[in-house]
């Protein structure tokens, strides 16, 4: 006889069976990443074969982040209104095309355009995401729901310098786009199975919450997007550029950075985990949730100031360890703020908020990663790394004083965050 503490096994199957969507973004998350980063990973090999100059290569991918900040309101609203069923299905699609393109690519236009249709497509990745965990977990396990459907970008991250290093090895880094291609068609035919379920099958409306709907009006919106914008800046900094660094600075051949690459993006995925649990552990739903927020915003400001330092280190492991902070605390943005806006407006609108958060940060990537890329080519890399550690207190300073606008003056208790 079964005792009363243990639980039913239909009970934990049906739990686990909650979270299949869930993880099916978690797979797309993945793919889009490893789709993104297969260029940054290998850079110094195609930049030289091409001949194009870092800024070249930082306007390259500002025209991915333009095209990105774009698609993601926009696949957003779509998701929204058609489901994410039908939605990621068409966008997954797209973007598989686009970046088996890169393949063709010899220029500096035939990459700017591979890369903003991949921005294009890839606008779908978070907007689906969260559009699908607030369909299908409730409400106390969302936050960790968002970070396990977005934790497959940082993993992506992780498994492109193991998985594409040696295809391109193989094959050439035109056949490492032909891969990526590959791993897209086969998330599709995965989703064509995942999405028979009742409740991505039949779209339905998101049950409403007491909260308002996302205005351009109300001044939390936009502090949002300032979080999460400019406070997750450094993901896409290191994404970008540690390649180039360890090989401009450091003398890193590309077989060493892909036993090395691995270790940031590491800290970024243990972060998305690690924020979601406290998001959901302090209760940031509850009424003290704008105390939480406060807290939380201001303890994640003050531990991104390390990565202004990593370019003072002379060798691999302690910048390593750099990157790996500096990734960790940048997810807690990503988290928190996505966390913050579900909590202050209607979960009904979740693609249109997701794709804000993710659009505003690429509008801010397109504008920094030729600037990053005119600092590198000037080997000003303390400049850089300062530039990349100063955004996220910016992030936190237009949070607060945005927030502020909305919400009654703090406590005493308050007062000094």
């Amino acid at each position: 006889m079964q005792t009363a503490s243990r639980k039913d096994p239909n009970t934990r199957f049906a739990s686990f069976s909650l979270w299949v969507p869930a993880l099916a973004m978690t797979l797309v998350s993945l793919i889009s990443y490893i789709d993104r980063n297969t260029l940054a990973l290998l850079a110094p090999t195609i930049l030289q074969e091409t001949q194009l100059t870092n800024e070249e290569y930082g306007w390259i991918i500002s025209a991915f982040s333009v095209l990105y900040m774009l698609g993601n309101p926009l696949w957003g609203g779509l998701l929204d209104r058609i489901g994410v069923r039908a939605g990621m299905f068409l966008a997954v699609s797209f973007w598989t095309l686009a970046s088996v393109s890169h393949a063709f690519a010899s220029s500096f236009w035939s990459f700017a355009l591979a890369r903003a249709a991949l921005g294009f497509g890839e606008g779908a990745t978070f907007p689906g995401g969260l559009r699908t965990v607030m369909q299908t977990l409730p409400p106390r396990w969302r936050s960790r729901g968002i970070a396990v459907a977005y934790s497959g970008g940082s993993l992506g991250a992780i498994l492109t310098p193991l998985i594409v290093t040696p295809v391109a090895a193989a094959w050439g880094w035109r056949g490492a786009f032909w891969f990526t291609g590959l791993i897209g068609a086969a998330w599709l035919l995965f989703w064509r199975a995942v999405a028979q379920r009742p409740e991505l099958r039949h779209h339905q409306e998101i049950t409403a919450s007491a909260f308002t709907r996302p205005s351009f009006r109300d001044p939390r919106l936009w502090s949002y997007m300032a979080a999460y914008a400019l406070g997750g800046l450094p993901l896409a900094f290191v994404l970008y550029h540690a390649a180039i660094y360890l090989g401009q600075a450091l003398g890193q051949t590309q077989w060493n950075m892909g036993k090395l690459l691995w270790i940031p993006p590491l800290g970024w995925e243990l972060g998305y985990f690690f924020w979601g649990w406290v998001v959901d552990r302090t209760h940031a739903r509850s009424a003290e949730g704008s105390q939480v927020f406060r807290k939380l915003f201001f303890a994640m400001m003050l531990l991104s100031l390390p990565l202004a330092l990593a370019s003072r280190t002379a060798s691999v492991g302690p910048l390593m360890a750099h990157l790996f902070f500096a990734m960790f605390i940048a997810a807690g943005f990503v988290i928190v703020s996505v966390a913050y806006a579900t909590h202050v407006f209607s979960a009904d609108r979740s693609g249109f908020l997701a794709g804000l958060g993710a659009g505003s940060w690429s509008l801010v990537v397109a504008f920094a990663m030729p600037r990053f890329g005119r600092l590198f080519d000037q080997r000003r890399y303390d400049a850089a790394f300062l530039l990349a550690a100063l955004l996220p207190v910016v992030g936190w300073a237009l949070w607060r004083l945005l927030e502020a606008q909305h919400n009654p003056a703090p406590s005493k208790s308050e007062r000094s965050l």
